[in-house]
């Protein structure tokens, strides 16, 4: 088993759940006191987990991807049948790839592109009117490579409401993208992005600031 090490407090990072493999043990105790970022499940998907994937990836594979291009309301409904959280989304193209919709949450207005890949190890979060371009990849898992053993850390992601995360755009996991934020094409997310900023590069970093001004009122909703 874990050392109970694993799971103590950290001043700058909370606990972590821990699954062991069946007679695992830590023999090295920097390892043991090791912590990870706020919400990290530290271990591989249990039995019952795999069946759900393997369900997931039939129905994805099929009546999902080969449904009608503006059949958004059913692709959403297939997705909370497998319990993500998806509001009143405006696009969901049937060639995304969703890894794991149970830990997926979806806002209001939400619109995600070709081909995107939401790798939903970890949760995923996607605010409200957000738009997630072609071929984006938002990850949410990854592995820590400080061990020898290798072990997969599902990190969660939260992306914030009225972004654009632009075309063959990466975010890594563990990372907070604030709202507003306009991420340009082929930009990689490793670190935390602040509000109402426009950010490029790899590792992205802001260049800007963003503003975006309601159609109908004419008010700044970078100001509200």
């Amino acid at each position: 088993m874990m050392s109970d090490q694993q799971t103590q407090s950290n001043p700058n990072k909370a606990a972590v759940s821990v699954e062991a493999a069946p007679g695992d043990a830590v023999r090295d105790q920097s390892v043991a006191s090791k912590s990870y970022p706020d919400g990290t499940f530290v271990g591989h998907f249990s039995k019952s987990e795999k069946i759900k994937r393997l369900m997931w990836n039939i129905v994805q594979g099929t009546i999902f991807r080969y449904s009608p291009r503006r059949a958004d309301r059913w692709r959403a409904w297939l997705l909370r049948l497998f319990g993500a959280k998806v509001g009143r989304v405006k696009l969901i193209r049937s060639t995304i790839r969703v890894e794991v919709p149970w830990n997926l949450e979806i806002g209001d207005g939400v619109q995600i592109g070709d081909k995107a890949y939401l790798y939903s190890l970890g949760p995923i979060s996607i605010g409200e009117y957000t738009v997630i371009s072609q071929f984006a990849h938002i990850c949410a898992g990854t592995h820590d490579f400080e061990r020898s053993d290798f072990p997969l850390l599902r990190v969660p992601i939260k992306i914030g409401s009225r972004c654009w995360i632009a075309t063959e755009s990466f975010v890594g996991p563990g990372t907070t993208i604030a709202d507003g934020v306009v991420l340009g094409a082929r930009s990689s997310v490793v670190k935390d992005l602040p509000q109402w900023t426009i950010c490029v590069g790899s590792p992205a970093k802001p260049i800007g600031p963003r503003k975006l001004v309601d159609v109908t009122t004419g008010a700044r909703l970078d100001q509200s």
